[in-house]
C-alpha cells in the first residue's frame, strides 16, 4: 500500500481537476483515468447501483461490473429452508439473479444464471482477471435474514468464501487496520488508501437485511455480529482472516455507533449507510464523517427533494444529484440509475 499524501493536498488536487474538467472527464474507468485517481478513497464520491444482480437491470452481473459503477449491491439469504448463500430479492429459498459462476473471463455471459453468492463472486474474479487494474468497487451485501452461524453460514464461513473466491482482489479489514489497534484508529491516523492503491480491489460492505430487522426473534443483527467477529479476530491475532466491513445502517445525528451498548465493537465501524434524504436534510453533520475519513453510502438518492426518477432521470438531473450529495460528503451516491453508465462512472471530490 503506497504512502498516504496529505488529506488537504490530495483533495485540493482533485478539486482543481474538477474545476478544469468536464463532468465526463471525471469518470474513473481505470486506475488513473481521472483527476481524483490518486486522491484518498475517502476523499472522493462515486455512484452505486441498488440491487445490481437483478436481470431486469443487467442481463449478466458482468454487465453491472462493466457499467463503471463504484458500488454494486447484492441481496443474500441464509435461512435453513434453502441451500448455501442465496442471491435473490424476494425468493428466500432460491436464487433469482444474473450471476453465472464464470470460472475464467471467456466464460462471462456464456453460462446459466441464477447462481448462489459463490457464483456471483466467481463472476467478479473472472471479470477482475480480465480487468486487473479496474476501479475500486464497493460491493454492498444485504444479508436479508442475517447470519445463520449454527447452520454453517456465519461470519467465519463468509470470510472463507470471500477469500477463496476473490483472493488478492479482496481488500480486507486487516489491510486497513495494519499498524493500528482497530479500524477507527487506522482511518483517523492514516486514512483509507488512495484510489490508485485500491485499483483492482473489491471492498465488501455488510448491512442488516430488511427481514432480519423485522424479525422480533433476531436479537443479533448482521452489523453487531460481524463487528464482534472482527473484534474477536483481532484479539486472537487473526484479523487477516476477515473479509468484510460492517456498516452502521441508518442516517442519524451525532455518532450513530453509540447505539451499540458494547462499546468495544464501536471502533470496528468506519462505514455508514443510510437514507440520502436524511443525510441531505440538515439534521446530520455529514462533515463529521468526512473529517474522520469514514465512508458514507447515501441510498435512495433519487428521493432527495426535489425527487427525480429512481431509474430514468435525465443525465443532467442525475449528475446534479450526485454533485449535491458529494457536497454533503457522500462517499457513494446510490440509486437505480443503471441506464446511465456515464453517471455511474462519475468520480467527484467529496465535499
Amino acid at each position: 500500500m503506497g504512502a498516504r499524501r496529505g488529506w488537504g493536498t490530495a483533495l485540493g488536487l482533485a478539486l482543481a481537476g474538477a474545476l478544469t474538467a468536464a463532468p465526463s472527464a471525471l469518470a474513473d474507468s481505470g486506475p488513473a483515468s481521472a483527476p481524483a485517481a490518486d486522491a484518498p478513497y475517502a476523499a472522493t464520491t462515486g455512484v452505486g447501483v441498488h440491487n445490481a444482480y437483478e436481470k431486469s437491470k443487467y442481463p449478466y452481473f458482468a454487465d453491472a461490473l462493466d457499467s463503471g459503477a463504484g458500488m454494486l449491491e447484492l441481496d443474500v439469504w441464509t435461512n435453513v429452508f434453502g441451500g448455501g448463500w442465496r442471491v435473490s430479492h424476494s425468493n428466500p429459498v432460491g436464487n433469482d439473479n444474473n450471476c453465472e459462476n464464470a470460472q475464467k473471463p471467456e466464460e462471462l455471459r456464456t453460462k446459466a444464471r441464477n447462481q448462489r453468492l459463490d457464483g456471483c463472486l466467481s463472476d467478479m474474479k473472472a471479470w477482475h482477471d480480465a480487468h486487473p487494474g479496474h476501479r475500486p468497487v464497493l460491493v454492498k451485501v444485504e444479508l436479508k435474514d442475517g447470519f445463520q452461524a449454527k447452520n454453517g453460514r456465519g461470519p467465519a464461513e463468509l470470510d472463507a468464501l470471500l477469500r477463496s473466491k476473490l483472493g488478492d482482489a479482496l481488500y480486507r479489514p486487516g489491510q486497513l487496520a495494519e499498524g493500528s489497534a482497530n479500524l477507527d484508529e487506522a482511518v483517523q491516523k492514516k486514512g483509507w488508501p488512495d484510489r490508485s492503491d485500491l485499483a483492482g480491489k473489491f471492498i465488501v460492505e455488510l448491512i442488516p437485511g430488511t427481514v432480519e430487522q423485522n424479525n422480533p426473534a433476531d436479537r443479533l443483527w448482521t452489523d453487531r455480529e460481524y463487528a464482534t467477529h472482527l473484534r474477536d479476530l483481532a484479539a486472537a491475532g487473526r484479523l487477516a482472516d476477515a473479509g468484510a466491513f460492517p456498516a452502521v445502517l441508518g442516517a442519524a445525528s451525532g455518532d450513530p455507533r453509540t447505539r451499540y451498548q458494547d462499546a468495544s465493537i464501536r471502533p470496528w465501524f468506519v462505514l455508514f449507510d443510510g437514507d440520502a434524504s436524511v443525510y441531505a436534510g440538515g439534521s446530520v453533520d455529514t462533515k463529521w464523517y468526512a473529517d474522520r475519513r469514514y465512508l458514507v453510502v447515501m441510498s435512495d438518492a433519487h428521493n432527495v427533494p426535489p425527487a427525480i426518477s429512481a431509474t430514468h432521470p435525465t443525465e443532467a438531473q442525475a449528475r446534479d444529484r450526485v454533485a449535491l450529495l458529494a457536497g454533503r460528503h457522500a462517499s457513494i451516491v446510490s440509486s437505480d440509475w443503471y441506464p446511465l453508465p456515464g453517471v455511474l462512472s462519475t468520480v467527484l471530490p467529496r465535499g
